[in-house]
């Protein structure tokens, strides 16, 4: 493995070092429900929707289904009829720092890889872009020396407050599943935290509200109907690999943040890992990553 110098760790990395070659399709005139049941099914966010020829033309997001909620069509609408947006692509040889950008730019949490052939064959997202930072960060010999030593060396250490969101967006368990769609749409969140008084109870995801969807339920009803407990939490002071490791272990996108009372103050995600392109100890940002970290 080459030595890597720059601003970040991923600089010199190409896409298809953190891709996944898998791609979540669905034609384009499949209902809703089978989109919902498919998006379970493989634990996705998006699904790429094709014409009976394998044409891309479009992608659907768990946002577009949850419009489509909000919206009252009929579950057996095409998915024709909700696409929101067409795929950005990439090429594999693509320079990883370009295609994050491109993430970044146009508010994308996933993009489509494909060949010269224009034959689609993986995908990237942000959860792709830190597990390959993760993996690096814990072979790397500046991550795997002692607390202490990386302080006598001046290497600042990236915690969960310097990347975290600040601030607590959240709905009261009596609030109406409508009430949580249109939280989640003006606050352009993922999730958000239900509280029952003070009392943080449970988060309400994009998972929850599509699930909702397919079993047809009242938008009207109380947000307690479809919460997810307990709610996962780390606390703004540990590593950020602590806790994109918990991200991981739990299969979550996004943890919510507290401070040393216990007070939740806001939440990190994935995303948020990835912006950072770099790994626990700034040392791929401050220095370079050593010859003979391998992934």
């Amino acid at each position: 493995m080459p030595t890597y110098k720059g601003r970040s760790v991923i600089s010199g990395m190409v896409v298809q070092e953190a891709m996944r070659c898998v791609v979540n399709r669905i034609n384009v005139y499949s209902s809703i429900e089978s989109c919902i049941q498919k998006m379970i099914r493989q634990k996705s966010n998006a699904v790429l929707a094709e014409t009976d020829d394998g044409k891309p033309v479009g992608v659907v997001s768990k946002t577009d289904i949850i419009n489509a909620y909000y919206a009252a069509l009929p579950v057996h609408t095409p998915v024709s009829d909700i696409l929101s947006k067409s795929p950005y692509f990439c090429n594999p040889s693509d320079k990883l720092d370009m295609a994050l950008d491109l993430m970044i730019k146009k508010k994308n949490h996933r993009i489509y890889i494909r060949e010269k052939n224009d034959d689609v064959i993986g995908t990237l997202s942000y959860s792709d872009i830190v597990g390959l930072l993760y993996r690096y960060c814990r072979k790397c010999e500046k991550s795997r020396r002692k607390p202490e030593d990386l302080d006598n060396q001046n290497l600042p250490r990236l915690i969960v407050n310097d990347v975290m969101t600040s601030g607590l967006i959240f709905c009261d368990v009596n609030d109406r599943i409508i009430d949580v769609i249109e939280t989640l749409f003006e606050r352009r969140l993922g999730a958000v935290l239900v509280k029952n008084g003070v009392d943080a109870v449970g988060v309400i995801s994009k998972t929850d509200l599509i699930i909702s969807y397919a079993h047809n339920q009242s938008k009207e009803v109380n947000a307690s109907n479809i919460i997810t407990m307990p709610v996962l939490s780390c606390s703004s002071d540990i590593l950020l690999s602590e806790a994109v490791q918990k991200m991981f272990i739990h299969d979550v996108q996004r943890l919510f943040v507290s401070d040393h009372t216990d007070n939740i103050i806001g939440v990190i995600s994935l995303s948020d890992a990835a912006k950072a392109r770099s790994g626990t100890c700034k040392a791929c940002a401050a220095s370079v990553l050593l010859e003979g970290v391998s992934s």
